[in-house]
């Protein structure tokens, strides 16, 4: 690292924050001064810093924004205390920890922002002083490498100053893993390299937050080495027993380790409670913290409770080994807490709320409170990677993604996902050999990631980033012995760069760097254009030629196994960087930073939400080279990725929805289990079938796959037909009082008052695809008729929407444009014509009146809550948002919208200019907290063959 940049960017830093606090608005200018004053006063580092660069990472660091967290909360047993002890705790932990992360140049909002966010949290914990039995269970959720671990280490340090004794951090499955959260903590919370003392010539050294003040002191019987877990031989020489400082353990998910911690707790239950008749032994007056990371990974119990007629658990219930041990160790505890932290929170919203046994306590469901953090204006999701479609259910603008996603084809023969020939097929076994056109070398997609990668390291040089970490992820197939293989392969493609550069003859260096600049003219210049951002300067291909030889000499391939050697070797070169391609599998899936991560190539094909998100290790914060990364990874994955974002965008808009009406954890946990996005995002682990009982309150539906069969679209064009023959002639025009006026369809045709039974009928009709999960007529056809039976949507607004400058025909008798939507993709995929969105936002408000709309709108602005990982919007709507528009309609009401849609419009081709109508439709379902849930029936095979293994 740049000792000089860091101290011109404190000073800087310090003299800007004043200005800040005086409430001015900060200009370039103004920076750029106070640079200018920072430079000045310590003349030695002048010489040293790029001025320009740290005038535009001043820039970007104040105009960094958050939103703020949504919870959900169930105070019962709950006293409220943190308020009143807050000026008589010394908070000496987080101060330092505080000081830390400003050295470490992190945003003002940022840093306001996690300070707000952890003493919220602590505060929906028990107060570690209050007397008597007590325990809280809350689950925060974050965004995939959005910061998480700073957030549970704030958390550590505040719970620490207030009084919690015992701190155990539950970190992973992989040593890696362990062994990474061990030393963010050493240098978080302890403040010193943890090392096992009885080694000799093992001596531990101030890092971090002990270099601000080592007189802050807590315990930790977990080391940072390969094999500084929790274990036998440390249990029976550690004398320190919990109750005086605090106590900190970071141990994997294991069943025995948690055993072995389990059992040396037991030394300490010197308490005898007696709950429900059940006497256990406790440790009392130790209150304790367990933070669960990656809290959907291996802490669920898959084994399905029993439960008698009144609804009360098994109490003699077994549950799975891991999670036995979590309960277990809370259970031990009088007084104890437990967090979950995960970006992919379905699996905890699926564990039972009441679920319990006598010998191990409750589940580890949320029942406390679930907060749903938001993302720093900086931080790079799904959302910017992959795009998201305008979309009428979360009032979402389109967001174009960044232009970082490169497609490739070259790894099989065919694009077929059955394909088992190629260099990495999709199906291939463990004995598989890699090898493009019948050698074992790399396909060329991956030798131009290869070139990408030095281009990366050579520009981030350019631009004064010398002495940080550069990372490369290959990450294609799960086996091991293939991993081995292709490391082998890109180690050989890599060191054939590295002579060329170095040592090769004049025509090798001459035929390299002509691929190198045509690579660097034709993508990184337009995409750094593109991206227009004053703190990422287009770059000339003489500056990045220049750091060519330097760059690509400290490179090294690594294959990735599991083990903390993963990890320490970003810290042995934290003061000098780190340049790593990475090769690996599952022990790269989930957790495991990468630093530096900048380009990927990606196969690993999963379409399960959460599996697929936490691939996502590229996903985070990019400072100074964001327009540098680059993915590589197929178009059908890159489909499926937009998808998932776009499922999870609508789980998290139920979730805020849920909190504006003050709902309990328990109560999200009963709609997400029942939410129309679980049948493609479900995580239960199904064995012979499972009834999905899905409801659709509150939610719509629109048909965004076509078949473009003949057969297929004349049939639904037909049944169409019939449908508004039967409603009766109409003329168009549609006009609604508004607020500030009035808003007009004067194209479409609106039928207010159609029965359910006719609308149920038409639905029932209707042929999709089978792709189509969540737009099935038949589904939709169940459910209306079941709420018809409890007097719900028993009237119908059915609209014909008509583009107003499309293609004239004739529909029923009845003239109408037809509806323009492009094709999602410019090749067609899988056969099908698909488009992003079918619904227009304001079409669903069409059959509200003004004091309706003006209902919707006000829930709408009262609940916006800006966050950057999800929206680019930072300012109050101007319109309703879909769930409110469907809380504010009638639980009596529903609306259909019927689109024929425009064959030409088809970019993909799929569909031929004489094809029959395309008839999209939508179905929007008012709230209702009375609606009742049909059974979508999936056996496992038939969801493999739709989704991947869910194993």
């Amino acid at each position: 690292m740049n000792n000089a940049y860091d101290s011109a960017w404190s000073i800087a830093q310090i003299l800007l924050r004043g200005q800040v606090q005086q409430g001015q608005v900060l200009t370039r200018d103004m920076i750029a001064a106070k640079v200018d004053l920072a430079l000045q006063m310590d003349l030695n580092i002048k010489s040293q810093v790029d001025r320009e660069r740290l005038v535009a990472d001043l820039e970007s660091s104040f105009t960094v924004w958050m939103g703020n967290a949504v919870t959900l909360e169930h105070n019962e047993d709950h006293i409220a205390w943190l308020n009143s002890r807050k000026s008589d705790i010394d908070w000496k932990f987080w101060k330092r920890y505080q000081r830390l992360l400003q050295q470490k140049r992190w945003a003002a909002a940022s840093l306001e922002k996690l300070d707000e966010l952890t003493y919220e949290t602590l505060g929906r914990l028990e107060d570690p002083n209050r007397k008597g039995m007590w325990s809280r269970r809350g689950l925060v959720v974050g965004h995939v490498q959005s910061g998480k671990t700073a957030n549970y280490t704030g958390l550590i340090c505040k719970a620490a100053d207030a009084g919690y004794k015992v701190i155990i951090v539950l970190a992973g499955i992989h040593k890696s893993l362990r062994s990474q959260t061990q030393i963010r903590l050493d240098e978080g919370f302890l403040g010193y390299e943890s090392k096992d003392e009885s080694v000799e010539g093992s001596i531990s050294k101030h890092i971090g937050v002990g270099l601000i003040d080592p007189s802050i002191r807590a315990n930790t019987i977990t080391t940072r080495s390969d094999d500084g877990d929790f274990k036998m031989s440390v249990r029976r020489n550690f004398h320190i027993g919990p109750g005086g400082i605090p106590l900190l353990f970071v141990v994997k998910k294991n069943a025995r380790v948690l055993a072995n911690l389990n059992s040396w707790v037991e030394r300490f239950a010197q308490k005898t409670l007696t709950v429900r008749d059940v006497e256990r032994r406790v440790v009392p007056d130790v209150p304790l913290l367990v933070i669960d990371d990656e809290a959907d990974n291996a802490s669920i119990d898959t084994r399905a409770q029993e439960f008698n007629e009144e609804g009360r658990p098994d109490p003699d219930h077994d549950p799975t080994a891991i999670n036995k041990q979590i309960r277990k160790l809370l259970h031990l505890f009088e007084r104890n807490a437990y967090v979950g932290y995960t970006a992919t929170p379905f699996a905890n919203i699926f564990i039972h709320d009441v679920g319990q046994t006598d010998a191990h306590g409750a589940d580890l469901f949320p029942r406390s409170f679930i907060t749903n953090l938001p993302a720093p204006s900086d931080y790079v999701g799904p959302v910017r990677v992959f795009g998201l479609d305008p979309d009428p259910m979360l009032n979402a603008e389109e967001r174009e993604p960044l232009g970082l996603i490169r497609h490739i084809s070259d790894h099989a023969e065919s694009p077929n996902p059955g394909e088992r020939n190629g260099w990495i097929p999709p199906v291939h076994k463990k004995e598989h050999k890699p090898r493009f056109k019948g050698k074992s070398e790399l396909p060329p997609s991956l030798r131009t990631a290869l070139h990408s990668f030095v281009l990366v390291c050579a520009a981030r040089r350019a631009r004064g980033q010398i002495n940080e970490h550069n990372s490369m992820l290959v990450h294609v197939t799960r086996f091991t012995d293939v991993q081995k293989e292709i490391f082998g392969q890109v180690k050989r493609a890599l060191k054939e760069v590295q002579d060329h550069l170095e040592l090769g003859t004049a025509a090798g260096v001459t035929g390299l760097h002509s691929e190198l600049r045509r690579l660097w003219d034709e993508d990184f210049v337009p995409t750094t254009q593109s991206i227009n951002d004053l703190s990422l300067p287009v770059l000339s291909w003489s500056k990045v030629s220049l750091h060519l030889k330097a760059a690509v000499a400290g490179i090294k391939v690594k294959q990735i196994n599991g083990t903390a050697g993963d990890v320490l070797d970003y810290e042995e070169h934290r003061a000098t960087g780190l340049s790593v391609i990475a090769v690996g599998g599952d022990k790269l899936a989930r957790g495991l930073t990468l630093e530096g991560l900048s380009v990927s190539y990606f196969l690993r094909a999963s379409r399960m939400y959460d599996t697929l998100m936490q691939m996502g290790r590229w996903f985070g914060y990019r400072p100074g080279y964001l327009d540098l990364c680059r993915l590589y990874m197929t178009e059908e994955l890159d489909d499926w990725f937009q998808h998932v974002t776009m499922a999870g965008e609508e789980l998290r808009q139920e979730f805020d929805r849920m909190s504006a009406v003050g709902g309990f954890p328990a109560d999200y946990g009963l709609k997400v289990r029942s939410h129309s996005t679980l049948l493609i995002t479900s995580p239960v682990k199904m064995r012979n079938g499972v009834d999905l009982m899905i409801s659709f309150d509150g939610d719509i539906i629109e048909t965004t796959n076509f078949d473009p069969r003949r057969e297929v679209l004349e049939h639904n064009l037909a049944s169409t037909v019939r449908f508004l023959e039967k409603l009766g002639r109409r003329a168009p025009g549609w006009i609604q009082s508004r607020p500030s006026g009035s808003e007009e369809w004067e194209t479409s045709y609106v039928w207010p008052e159609v029965s359910a039974e006719q609308v149920a009928a038409f639905l029932a009709t209707l042929h999709v695809p089978q792709s189509s999960t969540k737009a099935v007529g038949v589904l939709l056809s169940e459910y209306i008729k079941k709420q018809l039976s409890q007097s719900e949507l028993s009237q119908w607004t059915v609209v014909l929407f008509g583009g107003g400058e499309g293609v004239k025909e004739n529909i029923a008798g009845l003239p109408i444009g037809l509806t323009k939507r492009q094709a999602k993709n410019k090749d067609a995929t899988n056969g099908l014509y698909k488009i992003r969105r079918l619904v227009s936002p304001r079409d669903e408000a069409i059959d509200l009146d003004a004091v309706a709309y003006a209902r919707a709108l006000e829930l709408t602005k009262d609940n916006f809550h800006p966050d950057s990982g999800r929206t680019k919007r930072d300012k109050m709507p101007e319109a309703p948002s879909g769930p409110f528009i469907r809380q504010v309609r009638s639980k009596d009401r529903g609306l259909l919208i019927i689109y024929p849609l425009d064959p030409a419009a088809d970019t993909s081709k799929v569909l031929q200019l004489t094809s029959p109508i395309p008839i999209g439709w939508a179905v929007s379902f008012p709230a209702s907290d009375t609606a009742l849930k049909v059974p979508y029936r999936v056996n496992n095979v038939y969801w493999e063959q739709q989704y991947g293994s869910v194993m």
